[in-house]
């Protein structure tokens, strides 16, 4: 996967063309939805003083500020029930 070395950054483009600074948190393949996905945050905090964190697909073989949507409700509890479980290994 094309990154910046430095720190698992890398930079996205927005809808708006604005320039994100991004960090990667997480990358995994799900099997049963047949794609790749990342977890990154801007580490811009929400109305809770947390990070957002943001997820989408990517595809290994491209340039990372590619990325796509995540489609389906059923993707959607995959994906949570990853981060819920490597969340709650970290914390260990």
């Amino acid at each position: 996967m094309p990154k910046n070395e430095k720190n698992n950054y890398f930079t996205y483009i927005d809808n708006e063309g604005n320039k994100k600074e991004c960090k990667i948190l997480y990358t995994f393949d799900l099997a049963e939805a047949n794609k790749n996905y990342i977890v990154y945050t801007d580490e811009t905090l929400d109305e809770n003083g947390k990070f957002r964190t943001y997820a989408s697909t990517f595809d290994p073989n491209k340039e990372l500020s590619d990325l796509g949507p995540i489609e389906t409700e059923k993707e959607w509890k995959l994906i949570e029930g990853i981060l819920s479980n490597l969340t709650k290994e970290e914390n260990e």
